[in-house]
């Protein structure tokens, strides 16, 4: 027996959830239930964070971006947008839904997603080319990772940055100062309360 179109777009919409075929929202919110301990929260950043976490970023200047923990690319366009022509987007995630949904949503050639650790920042980018990167960012939930991954993935960034650049931290609870204080003499910090948690915004800067 033939199915009527009703059962055909019932099989369809099935096949591409299980394909991962979401959108951002449903996409975000598996992967937190999947990984909740690598997801900082379960709604994406609003654009007021994105905005000021970004503002200091001298773009102008930036031919490596490095960004942890995409998830389903909330900083990505923006990151993109700012970016010139001939600079480089390397995203890091270790969930592999993330990646496979960042590689087939952003159709960019300065884009790159990379299944693989923050802890290994400066394997990745000397894989890419790079010696070094100019900035990078962070939404990882220090508090939450596994013993001796936050101070690890802190002293990485700190060897993967150029002098001058930054690691920018976005967080909801302020123990990741305490990992990347040894690396970063100095730590500006300020407050985002449009957002929802209300969030911690870090610039640890490579002087």
């Amino acid at each position: 027996m033939n199915a009527t179109p009703g059962e055909s777009a019932l099989k369809a919409r099935k096949k591409g959830f299980m394909a991962g075929d979401l959108g951002p929202m449903g996409m975000f919110f598996r992967g937190f239930l999947k990984h909740p301990v690598m997801v900082g929260s379960i709604i994406p950043s609003s654009n007021k964070l994105i905005d000021k976490m970004l503002g200091p970023v001298d773009w102008a200047n930036t031919k490596l971006f490095v960004e942890y923990g995409p998830g389903v690319g909330t900083f990505c366009g923006h990151v993109l947008e700012r970016m010139a022509p001939d600079a480089t987007l390397i995203s890091i995630d270790t969930n592999p839904d993330f990646i496979t949904y960042l590689r087939r949503k952003i159709a960019d050639s300065r884009f790159l997603a990379v299944e693989g650790s923050a802890a290994d920042v400066c394997e990745i980018i000397a894989s890419q080319g790079f010696d070094h990167a100019d900035y990078v960012l962070s939404g990882l939930p220090f508090s939450t990772l596994p013993p001796g991954v936050g101070p690890t993935i802190a002293a990485e960034t700190a060897a993967a940055l150029r002098p001058g650049g930054a690691f920018l931290v976005y967080q909801f609870n302020p123990k990741c100062r305490s990992f990347m204080a040894p690396h970063f003499p100095r730590i500006d910090h300020e407050m985002e309360w449009w957002n929802v948690p209300p969030a911690q915004l870090y610039w640890a800067w490579k002087d």
